[in-house]
């Protein structure tokens, strides 16, 4: 076969090759947090401590950030920042995504979208999605482990409840805007500062991030759900926490593929940070006023799927 007839292999995204991307990403976190100014060494062994990861990985991250213009090598003497602090903050590597992710994305808004029934199998998704054996079968461990599937004692998967009718999206809200600011209010309510900052720090960097498309929906979900689930468990009441992390699994399926409004993800950041300023501050009633504000704007720009069709 003459070599122009000859079709180049499709490029598949590795998890390696994925965290490559993250750890460049840490990376530049690192550098834009420590100010360094333009020149500093930017030593493998001392990053590798700091993030907890060996010199490999850092090397390959560094040099990932080489080809972007942001460090330069060094013969013999290893990497330097080259990029001016106003670069760094408008800089962003973004992370590709996988055949695993893309197919799993597909299954969620079909599923939502009223394509999928209530149950499937191997061979209806093998036909669908023109997909080998191995993929499909990591995908559907990744949305069993998500509890967004769960397995037939005989053959196929069932999709888990979600909140798949207006009334019943209008129910959950209404619950939680009544359930939610009140446990902010109690007097049992306690707060872990290490826990509040460390959710601050991960919103702020959302908030930020360049390109809020490349972020996985699984982590902007885990995101939305930990700060939810973290507030009700500061109330110091059981049952609050539990009935919040019983509403986080019905909708888990329902905001896996509702991440599609961007601009809502970041507005949802900021309200969040704003709740959270608020406890630090000692303002609780603040704190509460503040999340009936931010549910009642999340119903508002909520993405309603039609129920699956049943099968004939």
């Amino acid at each position: 076969m003459a070599d122009n007839d000859t079709k180049p292999a499709p490029v598949v995204t590795t998890n390696a090759q994925q965290g490559r991307h993250r750890l460049a990403n840490q990376i530049l976190d690192l550098i834009r947090h420590a100010k360094f100014e333009i020149g500093h060494h930017l030593r493998e062994q001392q990053l590798g401590d700091m993030l907890g990861v060996s010199r490999t990985p850092v090397r390959a991250a560094l040099n990932l950030l080489a080809e972007r213009g942001i460090v330069e090598t060094r013969k013999n003497q290893g990497f330097f920042l080259k990029a001016q602090q106003g670069m760094l903050h408008r800089t962003e590597v973004e992370v590709p995504t996988t055949a695993d992710q893309d197919l799993y994305a597909r299954i969620v808004e079909d599923r939502l979208s009223g394509i999928l029934g209530d149950s499937i199998t191997q061979v209806e998704i093998t036909r669908r999605y023109k997909v080998d054996r191995t993929l499909l079968q990591r995908t559907l461990t990744h949305l069993v482990n998500d509890g967004l599937l769960s397995r037939n004692s005989g053959r196929g998967w069932t999709f888990r409840p979600t909140l798949d009718s207006q009334v019943a999206l209008r129910d959950s809200y209404d619950y939680r805007s009544t359930l939610e600011p009140a446990g902010l209010l109690l007097g049992s309510f306690q707060f872990d500062r290490s826990l509040l900052e460390r959710s601050r720090l991960e919103h702020l960097y959302l908030e930020g991030h360049p390109d809020i498309s490349s972020v996985d929906p699984r982590q902007l979900f885990e995101t939305d759900a930990q700060f939810h689930e973290m507030i009700a468990a500061f109330s110091g009441n059981i049952f609050f926490l539990q009935a919040i992390q019983q509403q986080n699994r019905l909708r888990r399926l329902l905001e896996f593929g509702g991440y599609s409004n961007r601009r809502r993800v970041r507005d949802w950041c900021r309200e969040h940070l704003d709740i959270i300023d608020a406890i630090f501050e000692g303002n609780r009633v603040r704190a509460s006023e503040l999340m009936i504000d931010h549910l009642g704007a999340a119903r508002a720009s909520a993405r309603h799927y039609p129920k699956a069709p049943p099968r004939s």
